[in-house]
């Protein structure tokens, strides 16, 4: 198992480094549209769509991504303008902070189809987005946003299984640790220190204060623990599923989802403060 997921990881991580940095915005938009089809594929198999609302659900998503990326009404250039942006990323933050919490402390159910479908287009369509608007700012701005979940799932993993003891939600994912949680608060901490040097090549035109640096590392945390909330929520997904992955399109790591649930729930919010804060190329 071990030796398939690092094979796998060896061509993975050339392929979207590629795809980060040799792509235009357009067709890197096309070609997170599929992989966002895959996970809309998932996600409608978690939620236990059947023939015909599980094909009827992931043409609906890809549609939604058409629909955004071509009619000459979005805008979409270099990404978008301000108004798709904070509406559709606004709207899966919306769920990332209000919903979804409540939604994995109470463990609702995950099998009604209309409102899972709904759930599943706000959340896809809005890490879509996010990814597409990032990456068409810079790819380099796109890699440092994903590196905070990166570097979150890193040391939550090691911190965990070095002083893991206290389960964080042993109903939903009995592997996860608050002693995991603190670890990857504290390397995120120092990780969005670190880029503070970075702000102005990153657009960001105001003084890089106490009082912003603060700020700024604060927001990196909310964005952690929002991570937190989307890797959980795609566990309970599982759960209620009775399955162990979300799918087996990547040997040794599972499905689409189970690799980007803490991406998915944490992009929106850095999206949306891109927008709000840095000057775009």
């Amino acid at each position: 198992m071990l030796k398939t997921r690092i094979l796998t990881a060896l061509v993975l991580v050339p392929c979207v480094l590629a795809a980060l940095f040799a792509l235009s915005p357009a067709a890197f938009a096309v070609v997170t549209l599929v992989v966002t089809g895959a996970a809309a594929r998932e996600w409608g198999r978690l939620a236990g769509f059947g023939t015909p609302r599980l094909p009827i659900f992931v043409v609906v998503t890809l549609l939604l991504g058409l629909a955004l990326l071509y009619p000459a009404w979005s805008g979409f250039g270099r990404g978008w303008g301000n108004e798709i942006v904070l509406a559709v990323c606004g709207t899966s933050a919306v769920f990332w902070l209000c919903v979804a919490p409540p939604w994995v402390v109470a463990r609702w159910p995950t099998s009604s189809p209309l409102p899972m479908a709904f759930v599943g287009w706000v959340v896809l369509c809005g890490a879509w987005v996010a990814i597409v608007e990032l990456q068409a700012r810079s790819p380099w701005l796109l890699l440092a946003a994903m590196a905070i979940v990166w570097i979150a799932d890193t040391a939550a993993y090691f911190s965990g299984r070095t002083f893991g003891r206290r389960k964080l939600a042993p109903q939903v994912s009995p592997g996860k640790t608050w002693e995991g949680v603190y670890g990857a608060l504290l390397a995120v901490g120092l990780y969005a220190v670190a880029l503070v040097p970075l702000a102005g090549r990153a657009g960001f035109l105001m003084p890089t204060s106490v009082l912003a640096i603060g700020l700024w590392t604060t927001f990196a945390l909310l964005v952690t623990a929002v991570s937190v909330f989307g890797d959980l929520f795609e566990s309970l997904l599982k759960r209620h599923a009775g399955v162990k992955d979300s799918g087996a399109l990547l040997p040794g790591h599972g499905g689409v989802l189970d690799r980007t649930d803490a991406l998915f729930a944490a992009m929106p919010l850095l999206a949306l403060a891109a927008q709000m804060f840095l000057v775009k190329p």
